[in-house]
């Protein structure tokens, strides 16, 4: 097992890896733990922490098709984006949903939905 990792670590792609991080960091407060760019900008690999949690990121090759760009090309995958849950994610427990919330849509985070409380939660 890896010292000084999680057992889980989600790893995300980002079509701008070194401003994703630089977004993380001032909208919640992640703290970088590696950023590895190279001649092109395109962040090869990037380590992001958030309280006992780490995330990796990285932005991808030309050739790699994120679910934006896919989406744009594919009608299934247009479909698919209507559906109203989240089926891949990453899930972030916070002390203070509503200030979290706050504090994304200031930093111009996509706001999906409102915060609301059902029966999950």
């Amino acid at each position: 097992m890896a010292t000084n990792y999680p057992d889980v670590i989600p790893m995300i792609a980002y079509e701008d890896g070194p401003k994703a991080m630089d977004w993380l960091s001032s909208a919640f407060g992640f703290k970088e733990r590696a950023r590895m760019v190279g001649k092109d900008g395109r962040l090869s690999h990037g380590e992001m922490q958030a309280g006992d949690g780490v995330i990796m990121l990285a932005t991808p090759t030309p050739d790699y098709q994120a679910p934006r760009r896919h989406r744009a090309q594919c009608a299934p995958a247009q479909k698919w984006s209507t559906v109203p849950y989240i089926v891949d994610g990453v899930l972030v427990y916070v002390d203070d949903v509503n200030e979290h919330y706050q504090r994304a849509k200031q930093r111009g985070a996509a706001i999906l939905s409102e915060v609301e409380a059902d029966e999950y939660g």
